[in-house]
């Protein structure tokens, strides 16, 4: 009973792996901001490393998970309670891609793509903020496009904030906490 538990879960995997159009080993940067009424901070640009997988054909679903980091520089402080200092965080983020080829398709040498989706950032090392002053996860909604050139890719994004960054901040709304993402990486096609 307990190798049919490990087993069919297992099965499953590989089946969802096995059927995948391509899997996208990727590198990239990315930029965010966070703006309130009293506050700014300003993003730096940072790392993120990670793994996609792209199901479909003209349309398709890209579920992704990257490890990254996201760096801020804290300019002026009139939120009360506030205990920013240059905060970096690394954390896990995990986008689900939906777009459609608008030149040439998943086989084309040459194509390019427009997507959209939602994602998590889910909270890895806050560094020297306590864990409870954050919000996790991160929710967001992005757009963006990305170029196939035979086995390479390059894809920009921007992601624009669903909830709060941290109950600190007196007055973030939908779409004061951006970040803008490139990325590059291989196309695996199996």
């Amino acid at each position: 009973m307990k190798k049919l538990l490990i087993l069919i879960p297992l099965y499953f995997s590989i089946s969802i792996v096995a059927s995948g159009q391509a899997i996208k080993p990727t590198l990239g940067l990315n930029f965010s901001d966070v703006k309130s009424a009293d506050d700014v901070v300003n993003g730096s640009g940072s790392w993120q490393i990670g793994l996609s997988m792209e199901f479909g054909k003209k349309m398709y679903v890209e579920p992704g998970i990257f490890f990254m980091s996201r760096s801020y520089a804290f300019e002026n402080g009139a939120s009360q309670g506030l205990s920013l200092s240059d905060p970096k965080f690394k954390g896990i983020r995990i986008p689900v891609s939906l777009g459609a080829y608008i030149i040439g398709n998943e086989e084309s040498t040459f194509a390019w793509r427009g997507f959209v989706g939602p994602s998590a950032f889910l909270y890895t090392d806050t560094g020297d903020i306590n864990p409870d002053e954050l919000n996790s996860p991160a929710w967001g909604v992005f757009a963006g496009t990305g170029l196939n050139i035979w086995i390479l890719f390059v894809d920009l994004s921007y992601e624009w904030s669903v909830n709060d960054i941290s109950p600190a901040f007196a007055q973030i709304d939908f779409g004061r906490t951006n970040g803008f993402f490139a990325q590059t990486g291989f196309r695996l096609k199996f």
